[in-house]
Formats: structure tokens, sequence, C-alpha cells
């Protein structure tokens, strides 16, 4: 890559992070923050992301850093892409891998058109509520810590529009999907409802965000090869 100098970082960049899978997005932006100022001996610099991934997916982060950060807001509200995989026939607490199966269906009456047309229940703007297990806020604290202590919590729904939803491959009881969607669509909401309206239950067993707006993954830079290409010496 080309190494940006101390004013471009501080002037502002636009970084392309692939974020690997295990990593929280506060990680990821804490491994670029602690290279540049590593690399230019800095004791601070604005930089943050543009739209959390959870930890057990991957894909493309956007970070900006010094008067670029001011952005970020904007680069949220852009479309956003992924990619992945339901589970079809059980359920976690989690909508994905972060919880063990809590409940298992039986799939035996699921047909792979019944799969393919449920996708146009979601297509458009629909009401859309978090999972228990995210960082969303209510009074206060986070909803992961509520669901950690074991307390019911009511979540109000939100309004979120998905554009696209098409189904790319049916390996029972795995389905691969693609969908293009809005700011705050939480595509383990949208596995978990899958599952509903197929009255068979289903998760979220992979997930890969592939676009923000133009920006492609395709484009972007593991964090730590990030970091030990900015360090290397010339």
């Amino acid at each position: 890559m080309t190494k940006p100098s101390k004013e471009d970082f501080l002037n502002g960049q636009l970084l392309l992070i692939d974020k690997p899978s295990g990593w929280s997005s506060f990680q990821a932006v804490n491994k670029l923050k602690w290279a540049i100022r590593k690399k230019f001996d800095l004791k601070k610099i604005k930089i943050g992301h543009a739209g959390t991934l959870d930890p057990l997916a991957t894909g493309l982060l956007l970070i900006c850093t010094g008067k670029f950060t001011k952005k970020i807001d904007t680069l949220q509200g852009q479309v956003k892409e992924y990619i992945g995989t339901i589970t079809l026939g059980a359920t976690t607490p989690s909508y994905d891998l972060e919880t063990e199966i809590n409940r298992a269906f039986s799939t035996d009456h699921l047909t792979e058109e019944m799969i393919r047309n449920a996708v146009q229940t979601f297509i458009g703007e629909i009401e859309q509520r978090p999972p228990i297990f995210s960082a969303l806020k209510k009074d206060g604290k986070r909803l992961y810590e509520y669901a950690r202590e074991g307390k019911k919590v009511d979540i109000k729904t939100r309004r979120v529009t998905i554009f696209e939803f098409e189904i790319t491959s049916v390996e029972m009881p795995k389905v691969d999907f693609r969908v293009t969607c809005s700011k705050g669509t939480y595509i383990r909401s949208l596995a978990n409802d899958f599952g509903v309206v197929l009255k068979c239950g289903g998760h979220l067993s992979s997930l890969r965000r592939t676009k923000i707006g133009d920006y492609n993954v395709n484009n972007a830079l593991d964090p730590t090869i990030f970091g030990e290409e900015l360090l290397r010496k010339e």
C-alpha cells in the first residue's frame, strides 16, 4: 500500500479494513490507532469506525482518522451489502452462534421453493426488533448486559429497509444469502425472522459485509497487515 504521512492521517484518511472473525470493531480501530501513533510518535489521534460489525462477522469496516471522523455519520447512512448463511431448524438467544442452540425444530415440511419464496416477505420497509444480545442501550445500559443477567427487556421495533434479499444456495439446513439493506438493519434478526416465517426456527451461522455504498471489501486490508505495512521500515 502507499503509506500516508502523519499529516495525511491528521487531516483525514478513510481506511478500508477487512475485519477478521473474533475481533470486535473496537479492537480493529485500536489496532490501527496503535500502529499510527507508534509510526509517527503521536500522543493522540482521532479515529473511529462507521458501522459496527459483530465479533463473529467478517468484512468491510470503514475507519476514519483525523478530520474525516466528521464523515462517520454520512458513511453509516449508506446502503450495506452482506453475504452469509442462515441455519434452519434451530434457534439461539443471540440469533447467531454467540450463544448455544436453545430450541430445535423439524424442517421436514420445507421445500426449496418455500425457502426461496419466503424472502419476499422481507423486501421493502419492514419493522424489525433488534436482538437482546446487542450493544443498543436502554435506560443507559447495553441490551446484552440485561441478556447476560437473564433479565427480560421490552425492545421496541425499528423501521428498516431491505432493498434486496436473495437466496444463493440451499443445502439443508444451511441457506446462503445476499442482502442489501439500510442503516440499522440487524442481519441476525433477519435470520431469526426468516425462521419464524418458515415455521422452523433459524439462526445466523456466518456473516460477511461486502459493501458500504461504493466501498468494496475487495479493496480492504486485514488490520494486522495494515499495521505491519505501516510500521515496516523504508
